[in-house]
């Protein structure tokens, strides 16, 4: 199915996925506050020779929507060249086939880049690959740090929960000192996508 008009339309507003969140609203609202864009990066959103229209789709259970969808959604509202509307994953099925991860994987969030008469640009799914490969590298070396934490592949819960704690710990201290670097990721990429369209 493509996106029309009316699809779009059935989409909610940014502030209306807030207001349906049952869960991590305090997340995502800790990482709206921490967005910082650079000047130079909002006039490219701001040069744009006509708004876009951009259908998310996310969960307020996924990590990932709680991290890159307030990037968004403060480029949107900084710029006013972004028209955000979301649709829940689960209940958009059809949309969601459209935009398979590697063509298998249900990845949120998608943001999907339309032009005026509701044509695709372009569309970004999840996260950068470069923040999965800092983040990867920098759990690696946590593991690595501690013997009690086991293997990197091991389940967590199987832990001691003292060890768990302290592993759960270093993990989020890990998540808080790599979040500017992954903003300025999102930032950079929606930015090459839509500029691109632009050209």
């Amino acid at each position: 199915m493509t996106i029309d008009r009316a699809r779009f339309a059935t989409g909610m507003s940014y502030d209306a996925f807030k207001g349906q969140m049952t869960r991590n609203r305090e997340r995502l609202e800790e990482n709206e506050r921490r967005v910082e864009i650079r000047p130079e990066d909002l006039a490219a959103f701001r040069d744009l020779p006509r708004p876009l229209h951009v259908l998310v789709l996310a969960e307020d259970w996924c990590g990932d929507v709680i991290a890159n969808l307030p990037v968004l959604a403060r480029l949107s509202e900084q710029s006013g060249k972004l028209d955000v509307r979301i649709l829940l994953r689960d209940q958009s099925d059809d949309v969601m086939e459209q935009y398979l991860n590697q063509g298998k994987y249900k990845s949120i969030p998608v943001f999907v880049f339309l032009d005026e008469r509701f044509r695709e640009v372009g569309h970004w799914i999840e996260r950068p690959a470069s923040v999965t490969e800092l983040r990867a590298k920098r759990r690696r070396e946590i593991f690595a740090s501690d013997p009690a934490f086991g293997s990197p592949d091991a389940p967590v819960d199987q832990l001691p929960e003292d060890v768990r704690a302290r592993l759960q710990e270093e993990l989020a201290q890990m998540r808080e000192e790599t979040t500017a670097f992954a903003n300025g990721e999102v930032i950079r990429e929606l930015r090459e996508l839509v500029t691109r369209v632009a050209a």
